[in-house]
């Protein structure tokens, strides 16, 4: 039995579950608020069909945004992402459809991977600011909440990554 779907379910509970709960009521310095839950986004399989991902994007998204009454602000910024994860992961990864099956991020180089997912976190973490603020006034304010809600963002799901590999590889 293939327990790849059953560990995605329990993957993408978890996510929202630890954000909403958790991370949500973070606000460091006033300007910190790290967004984890896209990390489902990054461990989620490479497939040609896009519908799934994106689908799940939004779902995913819809249900920060209904527990943080964002209005969507979440829904458009994960589902943003995940419609433009394949031009980022051809380029950083230089993949080809073919290699989407036996695609494991883990084997890539460090840096390839950490360019990948940076990327993709700023884009999303300035779209999420951007869309609070609503306006080009507060830009600065944009601008710094991206970077340093995305370090601590990335710092987490590096962390995380991290012990989660050491465990497995010590079973």
């Amino acid at each position: 039995m293939n327990r790849k779907p059953f560990y995605l379910i329990l993957i993408f509970v978890f996510l929202i579950l630890k954000q909403v709960l958790v991370l949500n009521n973070i606000k460091l310095f006033g300007y910190v608020n790290p967004y984890i839950y896209i990390a489902f986004l990054f461990i989620y399989p490479y497939k040609t069909n896009r519908f799934p991902i994106i689908s799940l994007a939004f779902f995913l998204g819809i249900c920060i945004d209904f527990f943080s009454d964002s209005g969507g602000i979440h829904a458009f910024a994960t589902t943003l992402i995940a419609y433009i994860r394949p031009y980022f992961f051809r380029t950083f990864f230089q993949k080809t459809e073919v290699d989407y099956e036996f695609f494991q991020m883990n084997q890539e180089s460090f840096g390839k991977t950490f360019n990948f997912i940076a990327l993709l976190t700023l884009i999303h973490h300035f779209i999420v600011f951007l869309l609070v603020n609503f306006s080009l006034n507060n830009f600065l304010n944009v601008i710094i909440n991206t970077i340093l809600s995305s370090i601590f963002s990335l710092i987490l799901y590096f962390l995380g990554n991290f012990i989660l590999t050491r465990k497995q590889q010590q079973l």
